[in-house]
């Protein structure tokens, strides 16, 4: 899953980048508010990490902008002012959550994790469960009711993750490959094929269909 950070402390930025990737997250970092004006509605976010105090354009302004321009996309704010009015006035300009700095990254991931899954309608836990399966986010390993847990490879993880947030629905190649691009990689169609012939490999074959033309549908571990 992707996430924007916009932030212009390069000491803070850097640490939540190591953090959110080491948690399977793909990341993009700006740094000017100008920069992150249309940013979101470039690229399939599931979530934003917004400082206020932005260099070029006010962190508070943009996300006004973003939610006036139809921005669903759930926004985690950070600043330095943690007085409770401006927690209201983010919270008025659209934020989903709202963190105070000095914060630890812990609990920012949790806070992010817990504003993904209620953004698809699923509960916040360390678990997430769809298919007949249940994947660990903690350990990034997946299990059912008649087997062990299996560990899962980054790529692997951050797939499954994404297809178990979508169960049913049609992922266009795309789509999923974004899931897995890194700063150091440019997405591939052939990763993408790689991971999910492992997937199919660790869960059963039957557990990811491929459609034609479309793309590739999560069923999981019961469904054929």
């Amino acid at each position: 899953m992707r996430l924007l950070i916009v932030e212009d402390n390069v000491a803070l930025a850097d640490e939540l980048l190591l953090h959110c990737r080491r948690q399977g997250y793909s990341c993009d970092w700006l740094v000017d508010g100008r920069d992150a004006t249309s940013a979101p509605f470039d690229n399939p976010y599931e979530a934003i990490v917004l400082d206020l105090g932005l260099p070029g354009k006010n962190g508070l302004i943009l996300l006004q902008e973003w939610r006036q321009q139809g921005l669903a996309t759930p926004v985690l704010v950070l600043t330095a002012r943690n007085s409770w009015q401006d927690r209201i006035a983010g919270l008025q300009a659209g934020a989903d959550d709202y963190l105070g700095k000095p914060f630890h990254p812990d609990e920012l991931l949790l806070r992010i994790r817990a504003l993904i899954r209620r953004n698809h309608g699923v509960t916040a836990s360390a678990s997430l469960e769809a298919g007949g399966l249940t994947l660990n986010e903690e350990t990034q390993s997946v299990k059912d009711d008649d087997h062990d847990p299996i560990t899962l490879k980054g790529g692997e993880f951050r797939l499954l993750r994404y297809f178990m947030l979508h169960p049913g629905k049609v992922l266009s190649k795309l789509r999923l490959a974004e899931q897995l691009q890194s700063e150091d990689r440019e997405h591939n169609s052939n990763v993408l094929e790689v991971y999910i012939s492992h997937l199919r490999d660790k869960l059963g074959k039957h557990c990811i269909e491929t459609r034609r033309g479309q793309g590739y549908v999560f069923h999981g571990k019961n469904e054929k």
